[in-house]
């Protein structure tokens, strides 16, 4: 499945180049349009990101978020700074579809397996973004990407197998924002290895024919961010190129 994302900093569509706030580039102040526009076009799946939440709790857009979502004819799955349960409440009440959670899963995996118990696996979907060494370890970072976990990803999703995980949103750190291509190889093992979960693959995407080299990987959906805000290629472009394996 393709799914369109946007990054919102206080209303503003933006991108942030390997999650840096120093360097950010603002597309537009009408994400109400964007969204229109991907569904107008068959997006059945939409990814919001808050990154003033990421940045500070307090600062999370809420009413922004809830006033979106109930104007969008597609569900949303929302992430940016998921740190208590409270948060995943907000969010779920906002109307989110599927709330997103990164380095709380990391930190605290006793605490976000219990809001999987809680409010179901379907609702929950981990981000996990990881640094790849050159012996080909594959490290959690946190904190925005400053910080190395020290957790490999397989160790992760392995602790929240048993709590039924259902959705993983992995994304390769060097690739993201870069336009330069996706990591293939990591999502077929990933797929292979966890049959069980749906992988969501983020990241370098720059063209139809990164699309392409994921298909036959496994991967349940394809996130796509900065290639459509620049034209790169559309939404309906990218799920006819997707073809026969956008529901698998």
């Amino acid at each position: 499945m393709i799914i369109p994302a946007i990054d919102l900093i206080n209303g503003q569509v933006v991108r942030l180049y390997q999650g840096d706030y120093g360097q950010k580039t603002a597309y537009s102040d009408n994400p109400q349009a964007r969204f229109d526009d991907y569904v107008s076009q068959g997006a059945a799946q939409l990814h919001l990101v808050d990154l003033d939440g990421a940045k500070d709790a307090k600062a999370r857009q809420l009413a922004l978020i809830a006033q979106l979502l109930s104007a969008t004819e597609a569900p949303v799955q929302v992430g940016g700074g998921v740190r208590s349960e409270q948060d995943v409440a907000d969010l779920l009440a906002a109307g989110a579809s599927r709330v997103v959670i990164g380095s709380t899963a990391v930190k605290s995996p006793d605490l976000v397996a219990s809001w999987m118990e809680k409010y179901g696996p379907e609702r929950i979907v981990l981000a996990l973004d990881v640094n790849i060494d050159e012996q080909g370890n594959r490290h959690i970072a946190v904190a925005g990407w400053q910080e190395n976990s020290g957790i490999s990803i397989e160790a992760l999703i392995e602790r929240f197998l048993p709590a039924g995980l259902r959705h993983v949103l992995c994304t390769d750190i060097s690739r993201d924002g870069t336009l330069a291509g996706t990591n293939v190889e990591l999502y077929r093992d990933l797929c292979a290895r966890y049959p069980s979960v749906g992988f969501q693959a983020s990241g370098g995407i720059g063209g139809l024919a990164d699309i392409e080299a994921l298909k036959g990987t496994g991967v349940k959906g394809i996130i796509l961010g900065r290639a459509l805000l620049e034209g790169k290629f559309d939404v309906a472009e990218a799920i006819r190129c997707w073809g026969d394996g956008r529901a698998a």
